[in-house]
């Protein structure tokens, strides 16, 4: 595999795993709210990027569950 598709296949998982955490909070969210779980469908990326803030919120830290 070489380095440009490591690094694809990095972006598309970092991606992917951001929309999950961020559809997960809303379904909670909503649950805890009363609000139907189409709630919890709403993903709005610009052109498949995803919005620096949600990227911050939902994406990775350097923070661990022991």
């Amino acid at each position: 595999m070489s380095i440009q598709e490591k690094s694809r296949a990095l972006m598309v998982r970092q991606h992917q795993q951001v929309k999950n955490r961020q559809q997960s909070m809303l379904m909670r969210a909503a649950q805890e709210l009363g609000l139907p779980e189409e709630a919890s469908n709403y993903w709005n990326p610009i052109q498949g990027k995803i919005d620096q803030t949600a990227r911050t919120i939902y994406g990775s830290s350097n923070a661990s569950m022991s």
